[in-house]
């Protein structure tokens, strides 16, 4: 395989003729002071002189994520480490897939023009953008998109509620079982979630911050990249309450998601404005 094994024209299910033999992937770059990195698409390219996303082929063994950071560097100079994923939003047209992938910049960023496939790269705020030319995919996707502009996904996680909704034995050792359950966790972070039951539904996915609280005997638990521990003095619901209404304050705009069958608990944290997750569905997550 080369590095050129993507590119290539496909046509979906739907008809319609996309770029991209293992489908493609596109950068949306969030500036809360500057707004959102378009590209104009040089004359030459396919739909050429439209405005839309630095992006392109997803090449074979390469993940969405991966394809859309490499893309954002190869056309407008822009160093993977330097960005944050937040979220994808996935459009399937059954034999052809296009992830937008979100992010926020991470310290001060720049953008210039380094591929022949870009004649400009501008920053607009978001409630420009419908203003321009637009690429037809981009034009119908960009409402659906702007919903989640900047917006992360805390994943909060009541750790006892967790463990303990399966009978494996966590009793004998309640920190070794909250540790595996964290170590899971980084990986989720890492690789990312999709549920229906997540903000956007089944099309999206999402790379949490996730908050473990643990309380008893499972504390002691340390961080890892990835996931940050917050220990319980007493009352575990109450230092969950307290995790969230933190989250909702420091990110008015983030989704705020907490993991635990408790009623009470949910009922609490929904008055919050948060939202809540089963933890048979989490825990499907990472087995």
């Amino acid at each position: 395989m080369t590095r050129q094994d993507g590119n290539g024209f496909v046509k979906c299910d739907f008809g319609h003729l996309h770029w991209g033999l293992n489908g493609a992937a596109g950068l949306l770059l969030s500036d809360p002071a500057r707004g959102v990195l378009l590209q104009r698409r040089a004359w030459w390219v396919h739909h050429g002189r439209t405005w839309a996303l630095p992006g392109g082929a997803v090449e074979a063994g390469e993940s969405p994520r991966e394809a859309a950071t490499r893309e954002a560097h190869e056309e407008a100079d822009i160093p993977p480490a330097r960005v944050r994923p937040l979220a994808a939003s996935h459009v399937d047209h059954g034999n052809w897939r296009y992830t937008t992938v979100l992010a926020v910049p991470v310290g001060p960023l720049s953008a210039r023009v380094k591929s022949a496939e870009s004649a400009e790269l501008r920053w607009v705020h978001a409630g420009e953008v419908a203003d321009f030319r637009l690429h037809r995919d981009f034009a119908a996707a960009w409402p659906g998109l702007r919903e989640h502009l900047d917006r992360g996904l805390v994943l909060v996680v009541d750790g006892a509620n967790v463990v303990g909704s399966r009978p494996d034995g966590w009793w004998r050792d309640r920190r070794g079982a909250a540790e595996r359950l964290r170590d899971k966790l980084a990986t989720l972070a890492e690789t990312g979630l999709a549920d229906p039951a997540l903000p956007g539904g089944g099309g999206w996915s999402w790379w949490p911050r996730v908050v473990l609280v643990v309380e008893g005997k499972a504390r002691g638990v340390a961080a890892v990249p990835g996931v940050e521990v917050v220990e319980a003095e007493s009352d575990g619901d109450s230092q969950i309450v307290t995790v969230a209404r933190e989250a909702r304050e420091a990110g008015p705009d983030d989704h705020v998601v907490v993991v635990t069958a408790d009623r009470e608990l949910r009922s609490r944290v929904e008055a919050l404005g948060a939202s809540t997750f089963g933890p048979s569905t989490l825990l499907g997550h990472l087995d």
